[in-house]
């Protein structure tokens, strides 16, 4: 969960420093598949019952909300 998560991060702070638009697309897109990820992982803990429940209500919506903000972002730039 850790991994996907930062990896995200990163990846959409590698796509805002990009030369071209191409570019811009294809980092915030790799970022957008980690964000995907990390959503299914949330999906797999609520599943085994890990952790704190509504916590997890808590970041499975911020990561929808970011989902879709990401995708947003990607559409607009085509």
């Amino acid at each position: 969960m850790l991994r996907s998560t930062g990896s995200s991060a990163l990846n959409f702070g590698e796509a805002q420093g990009a030369n071209t638009d191409k570019d811009y697309i294809n980092k915030a897109s790799i970022s957008l598949k980690e964000f995907k990820e990390s959503r299914v992982n949330l999906k797999i803990l609520s599943k085994v019952d890990y952790g704190n429940a509504s916590r997890r209500v808590e970041l499975l919506d911020e990561l929808e909300q970011l989902i879709r903000i990401i995708a947003t972002i990607i559409k607009n730039k085509k």
